[in-house]
C-alpha cells in the first residue's frame, strides 16, 4: 500500500457522524463515529491516491461506488462531490450532499466539510427534539386522558385503583401502593374540648406484578420512621436510587421484612404526597423499582439487576402533577360520597315525614322500592321479552328515588283524608250516635208521659192494663231505632254495599225525633245520606280528588329538586304510578305508550303492596295468592302491564317484598 503523504487538506477531527468527499476522479471519505470502511483487500485492485488520517480515504475508480450506496445513504452520511461535472449514475448522484470544483481551495473545501458535519448534527438534534416533541405530547395526551377518567370515576376505591395503575404504567414501575390520611379529633379535659386531630395513614391498596400480595387494611401513624409516613408528614417527595443503599442520617427506612417473606426486592422508589386544593396533604403515592422493560418480572437477581432503573427527575414531575390530580379527584369523590349521603339523609327523613302523617301506611314507600328495584333487577337478567333492556347503575338509582318518593306528595293532602278508615269522620258518627241517643231519650220520655197521662186520665186499674201496650211499643221503637244506628254503622264500613241499602239510609232519613228544644230533627241528614251511599271505599268524589291529588304535588316537589343528568328523570316515573295501560288511570289518563317500563314496574309494585300490606285502615288485607290472583285479572283487564306481571310471578319478586334494598 503507498505510503500517505501530506499532500491534501489536513481534515479536522470532531466526534460527529461520518462525511464523505470525491476529489477529482476519486473519493476522499471521512467517518468520524459511523463510518462505512473499504475492506484492505480492495486496496490492491485499485489506485489509491491520498488517506487523511485513520478513517479517510481516496478511492481512484468511483464506479466501485455503486457497491456501498446503501451505506451512502445512511442519515449520517454526508457525501461531497469534487468534480465539474454532476455523476452520469443518478443513484450515486442522489448521494451527494455538495459539489465542488476540481480547482476548489483548501479551506472553502475544509468549510464544507464543517458545514457538512454541522448539517448532521443539526438533523440528528432535529430528530431528537422532534421525538422529545412526540413524546411530550404523549405525556400531555395520557395526563389529560388519566385527568378526565379521575374526574369522571366517584368510587371512591375503583379512584385509588385508577390513580395507582396510571402512575405505574407512566413510570414503568413494577409496584406501588397508597396511603390515605384520616384524622381523628380528641377530647379531652372537663369541657371535653377539641385537641389537635391526630393523623393515621391508612394503607389503602397495593399492586405488584412480580408477586402475589395478600393485602389487607393497616392504619399507620404519620411518623417520618416510614417513607410514606415522612412525605405525607412533610408534603414532600422522596426518589430513592436504592432501598437497601440509603444514607445513614436519613430518619426513615424500609420495612425490609415483607421482602423476606415474599421473596421480592424493593430497590429504586419514588413517594410523592397527594396535594389537594387547599395544599394539604390527602394521600401518598408510593412507586417502587422502575423498570426498563414495563411487561419484565422481577422474579431473579439478574431480572432485578438488568431491569430496576432508578425513578428520572421526568418521572417525578410527571406523578407528582398525577398526583396532585388524583388528590383533587379523591377529594371530589369524598364530596361527591357525602353529597350522596346528605341526599339519602333527606330521603329517608323525606319518607318519614310522609309517615308521620300517614302512619297507618308505615313502611309502604320502601316496600315498593324493594319490590320496583327487584323488577329492574330481574330484567337486567332476563333472556326473554325483556332481552334488549338493561337498567344502567345511574337508572337503577333512578328507579330507586322515585319509587321512594313517589308518595311524597301526601304531606300536601289533609291528614284527615290520610288516615280516614271508614266514610264517616269519628266525629261525624259521634254526632250520628249522638242524635239516636237524643231519640232514644226522647222516645223514652214520650212514652213516660203517655204513663202518666194514662194513670192521671184512667186510674190505676186501667194504668196496669195499658202499662204493658205502652210498654211494648216503646221497646219496639228503641229496637228499630237500635237496629237503624246498627245498619249506619255497617254502611260506615268501606265496603260495597248490597242492593237496596241506599233505600234504607233514605227511609231511616226520612225519621225524626224531637229535640231538647222541643223541634223536630232528622236522624240522617242529606250529605250523611251521600257519604254514606259510597259503594266503594271510603271516600267521596271530592276526597277521592284530593288524596288523588298527591301525585301531582309529588311530581310538583320532585321537580324542584336539581336532579343531576343521570336521573333527571325521577319526577317523570313517579308521576305516572297511577296511570293505566288501558287509559284510565290518573291524573292524566295517559296510553301506554306514554308510560315509561320503570313507571310500569312501579305501578305493580304499588298495586301488590296496597292489596298484601295489613296496615290499609279502609280495607282488610288478602293473601299474596289473592293479591297474585288480583294483579292477573288487572293485567288481562289491561291495566297494568301483563309482561311485566309475569317476570313478578316468574322470577317471584314479590318474596323480596320485606327483604332490605340495595343502594345503588
Amino acid at each position: 500500500m503507498p505510503s500517505v503523504k501530506q499532500a491534501a487538506p489536513p481534515v479536522r477531527s470532531r466526534r460527529f457522524p461520518s462525511a464523505i468527499y470525491f476529489e477529482k476522479d476519486a473519493v476522499a471519505r471521512k467517518a468520524l463515529e459511523h463510518c462505512v470502511r473499504i475492506p484492505h483487500a480492495s486496496y490492491e485492485k485499485l489506485d489509491v491516491g491520498r488517506m487523511y488520517g485513520e478513517n479517510v480515504f481516496v478511492l481512484a475508480d468511483e464506479r466501485l461506488f455503486a457497491d456501498y450506496l446503501k451505506q451512502l445513504r445512511a442519515p449520517n452520511i454526508r457525501v461531497i462531490a469534487i468534480s465539474d461535472e454532476r455523476f452520469r449514475d443518478p443513484r450515486l448522484d442522489g448521494t451527494v450532499y455538495a459539489y465542488l470544483p476540481t480547482n476548489v481551495p483548501p479551506r472553502l473545501l475544509e468549510r464544507m466539510f464543517d458545514n457538512a458535519i454541522d448539517h448532521i448534527h443539526l438533523v440528528q438534534t432535529r430528530r431528537e427534539a422532534n421525538d422529545k416533541l412526540a413524546s411530550a405530547k404523549a405525556e400531555i395526551y395520557e395526563l389529560n386522558h388519566i385527568g378526565a377518567a379521575l374526574s369522571a370515576e366517584h368510587d371512591a376505591r375503583a379512584l385509588m385503583e385508577l390513580i395507582l395503575t396510571k402512575c405505574r404504567e407512566i413510570t414503568h414501575a413494577d409496584a406501588g401502593s397508597i396511603y390515605l390520611v384520616e384524622e381523628v379529633e380528641e377530647l379531652r379535659g372537663k369541657g371535653r374540648e377539641l385537641r389537635r386531630p391526630k393523623r393515621f395513614l391508612r394503607f389503602k391498596l397495593a399492586q405488584n406484578d412480580t408477586v402475589q400480595v395478600p393485602f389487607r387494611e393497616v392504619v399507620l401513624p404519620v411518623s417520618e420512621r416510614s417513607i410514606a409516613g415522612y412525605v405525607a408528614e412533610h408534603g414532600s417527595v422522596l426518589m430513592i436510587e436504592d432501598a437497601y443503599q440509603m444514607e445513614n442520617w436519613v430518619p426513615y427506612s424500609i420495612n425490609k421484612q415483607f421482602d423476606i417473606d415474599s421473596g421480592y426486592r424493593t430497590k429504586s422508589i419514588l413517594a410523592v404526597a397527594m396535594m389537594d386544593q387547599k395544599n394539604e396533604v390527602v394521600g401518598v403515592v408510593q412507586l417502587i423499582n422502575a423498570k426498563r422493560n414495563w411487561r419484565a418480572k422481577l422474579n431473579t437477581p439478574e431480572a432485578m439487576r438488568d431491569e430496576v432503573v432508578p425513578f428520572s427527575t421526568r418521572h417525578m414531575e410527571i406523578v407528582s402533577s398525577l398526583a396532585s390530580q388524583a388528590a383533587v379527584a379523591y377529594e371530589n369523590s369524598r364530596l361527591y360520597e357525602s353529597i350522596q349521603r346528605l341526599f339519602e339523609g333527606f330521603v329517608k327523613a323525606s319518607i318519614g315525614a310522609i309517615e308521620q302523617r300517614d302512619p297507618a301506611t308505615s313502611g309502604h314507600s320502601f316496600r315498593v322500592q324493594n319490590l320496583t328495584v327487584a323488577m329492574a333487577e330481574a330484567i337486567n337478567r332476563d333472556q326473554g321479552h325483556f332481552r334488549e333492556v338493561h337498567f344502567s347503575r345511574a337508572e337503577m338509582r333512578e328507579i330507586r328515588y322515585s319509587s321512594l318518593l313517589h308518595d311524597f306528595g301526601k304531606v300536601g293532602v289533609r291528614e284527615e283524608l290520610l288516615v280516614k278508615a271508614r266514610k264517616l269522620y269519628p266525629a261525624q258518627l259521634e254526632q250520628i250516635r249522638s242524635r239516636f241517643e237524643c231519640a232514644r231519650w226522647s222516645l223514652e220520655k214520650e212514652s213516660m208521659e203517655r204513663r202518666l197521662r194514662c194513670l192521671e186520665e184512667l186510674g190505676a186499674e186501667a194504668y196496669r192494663a195499658k202499662s204493658a201496650e205502652i210498654e211494648g211499643e216503646l221497646e219496639a221503637k228503641l229496637k228499630a231505632l237500635e237496629k237503624a244506628l246498627e245498619f249506619i254503622e255497617s254502611a260506615n264500613e268501606p265496603s260495597v254495599l248490597p242492593e237496596g241499602s241506599f233505600e234504607r239510609l233514605n227511609e231511616i232519613a226520612a225519621l225524626r225525633y224531637r229535640g231538647q228544644d222541643e223541634q223536630m230533627h232528622p236522624l240522617l241528614t242529606p250529605e250523611e245520606v251521600q257519604v254514606l251511599s259510597i259503594r266503594k271505599g271510603s271516600l267521596d268524589t271530592h276526597e277521592r280528588e284530593e288524596v288523588e291529588s298527591h301525585v301531582e304535588l309529588s311530581y310538583n316537589f320532585l321537580k324542584q329538586i336539581p336532579w343531576t343528568r343521570e336521573i333527571r328523570n325521577v319526577p317523570e316515573i313517579a308521576r305516572g304510578h297511577h296511570e293505566k295501560l288501558n287509559g284510565r288511570g290518573y291524573p292524566n289518563g295517559l296510553a301506554s305508550r306514554d308510560i315509561s317500563l320503570q313507571t310500569r314496574l312501579m305501578t305493580v309494585a304499588d298495586v301488590f303492596d296496597a292489596l298484601a300490606a295489613a296496615d290499609r285502615p279502609y280495607k282488610e288485607s288478602v293473601s299474596v295468592e289473592k293479591a297474585l290472583e288480583i294483579l292477573g285479572q288487572m293485567a288481562e283487564a289491561g291495566e297494568i302491564d301483563p309482561h311485566v306481571y309475569e317476570l313478578f310471578v316468574r322470577e317471584r319478586v314479590y318474596e323480596r317484598w320485606k327483604s332490605e334494598c340495595p343502594e345503588y
